[in-house]
């Protein structure tokens, strides 16, 4: 009996011990649940201060940023553990400092680079997106409200701008909200502006074309590699700020507008593919007494010298420019062949650079078209229907430039995570697109339209060059009756052994030499000048 009441006892005891540990295990779970059971002041969590984003930077060939070029320095700030006059002293815009401080809520304030930290204070480095004279700003593009509308900033706007970008400092806070000082912070800062994109421009190019290119009321230059097709420069004018797009809008003059990847009449360096042609149809040998004129079924067509260039052969003809020749000289062509030169030297078709960055495709004749035997007139000698980019012109130029060798413009390499590397790089592209000899003879004749004549303002002092010039009609007038008409110019140096390409448009800039060939010869000049 003694025993059972022992065994009984023992039963109640484990009971009411059980029951105990229950009631202290959902305690506290109630307690790790639901946080009001906590006294205020015991209660914790987190305060995150984000002072500045970082974003990702568009680097030249050589890894030199054209972006995030200049640095600004930021302060994260807890007001209650700060001396307000000591580190207004620091601060850029004093008076909103104070106003931000005395609000006692932790703030951001730009500072300098001095700036001294403490527990309360965290200082942060960061970049300024865009400088105020910004290289290629066409190219770059622009933001709005931290997302790429245009350009580079729009194609690689997920490179540029991923989820990596804060730069910020974590604080514990008690229950009331107060920053505990006393438990440290936790500083993240951002290597985001590292990675990015790395572009085939030459920064130092770049800068030259803008520098001579400035006296250019509207109009578009492009240096390319001879060889690779990679593009050094690439300029558009007017050129515009992105601070100041509501006047960018409203300008006459369309500064928005990127040209380097508009189409324009192309005038008299389409002669260099007539040439080619005529080469190709094994007429090298033509010769032509220009009078000054000429009749294609019933319509004239003068030569840009009134009174002719007298007997010329092709190498005459290219150096002197004359129109009656190459119009003569196509009346036998094969049309088929004829066109088919000019869309493989890239006429008609698109020039891809990256997404949402494509030069036009302009305009390119069909066959039936040049059926017409006025149309034919006009398209040997670049008039007409014809259109063409710069970056047309320009890949027209590499390809005689390096022995018929076509190579596809290219405007990014790749991608870098770290500012150093490039990652993802495609090779170049490259194809023979016309024989070896007919484009060595080319590049003779262009040498020669330099070298060989007086008039010309393409010659170079601290280089030698091959170029051709363009005077292309419009078919508008101004107030006074006369023709507005686009100056072309493109070309290679040095002569003999081509590193660099350069177009050069002048629109509405009347004749090709006294415009373009000037802007020309001064970015090769200094381009060879500078190494």
């Amino acid at each position: 009996m003694v025993q059972k009441r022992a065994e009984s006892g023992i039963i109640i005891l484990a009971a009411m011990f059980l029951l105990m540990f229950l009631t202290v295990v959902v305690k506290y779970y109630h307690i790790g649940t639901q946080q009001e059971d906590i006294p205020a002041a015991f209660q914790r969590s987190v305060v995150e201060i984000t002072a500045h984003s970082a974003q990702g930077t568009i680097y030249d060939r050589n890894m030199q940023p054209l972006v995030n070029t200049e640095r600004r320095w930021y302060a994260a700030v807890i007001p209650s553990a700060a001396d307000k006059k000591e580190l207004m002293e620091y601060a850029f815009d004093k008076q909103e400092f104070s106003e931000k401080y005395n609000v006692g809520e932790p703030f951001v304030f730009e500072c300098t680079e001095d700036t001294p930290e403490s527990a309360g204070v965290t200082v942060f480095e960061s970049a300024e997106r865009y400088p105020e004279n910004q290289l290629a700003q066409h190219l770059i593009g622009y933001t709005s409200d931290g997302i790429g509308v245009s350009g580079l900033e729009y194609a690689y706007d997920k490179i540029l701008r991923g989820n990596f970008g804060e730069n910020k400092v974590t604080y514990y806070a008690d229950g009331s909200g107060e920053v505990i000082i006393g438990d440290g912070k936790t500083v993240q800062c951002s290597n985001a502006h590292s990675s990015g994109i790395v572009t085939t421009i030459d920064s130092r190019i770049q800068e030259i074309c803008e520098k001579y290119g400035s006296s250019v009321e509207k109009g578009a230059i492009v240096c390319a590699d001879a060889e690779t097709g990679d593009i050094l420069a690439a300029v558009s004018f007017p050129e515009y700020s992105p601070d100041s797009l509501d006047d960018a809008l409203t300008d006459e003059r369309s500064p928005l507008i990127n040209r380097v990847l508009y189409s324009y009449g192309v005038g008299s360096i389409f002669k260099l593919v007539t040439a080619c042609e005529g080469i190709n149809e094994k007429n090298s040998g033509f010769i032509y007494d220009c009078t000054g004129e000429t009749e294609i079924e019933g319509q004239h067509f003068n030569c840009h010298k009134y009174d002719g260039h007298g007997v010329q052969d092709m190498m005459d003809a290219v150096t002197d420019s004359c129109n009656t020749y190459f119009i003569n000289l196509s009346r036998s062509f094969d049309l088929v062949d004829f066109r088919n030169l000019a869309s493989s030297l890239g006429f008609g078709k698109e020039n891809h650079l990256c997404y949402g960055i494509e030069g036009a495709a302009g305009v390119l004749p069909t066959v039936d078209e040049l059926e017409v035997p006025a149309e034919l007139a006009n398209f040997s000698f670049g008039q007409g229907k014809l259109t063409a980019t710069p970056l047309q012109i320009t890949q027209l130029s590499c390809t005689i430039a390096n022995d018929g060798k076509m190579p596809v413009l290219r405007l990014v390499k790749g991608i870098t995570l770290d500012g150093i590397t490039v990652e993802n790089e495609k090779p170049c592209q490259i194809s023979q697109v016309i024989k070896k000899e007919t484009a060595q003879k080319l590049k003779l004749m262009m040498i020669s339209a330099v070298s060989n004549n007086e008039q010309s303002n393409a010659k170079t002092m601290n280089t030698t060059a091959g170029a051709k010039t363009s005077t292309a009609q419009t078919g508008r007038y101004d107030e006074n009756g006369n023709e507005y008409c686009h100056g072309w110019i493109t070309g290679f140096f040095p002569a003999y052994k081509p590193k660099y390409v350069l177009t050069v448009l002048v629109e509405d800039g009347g004749f090709g030499n006294d415009t373009a060939a000037p802007v020309f010869r001064s970015i090769a000049d200094e381009i060879m000048e500078k190494g």
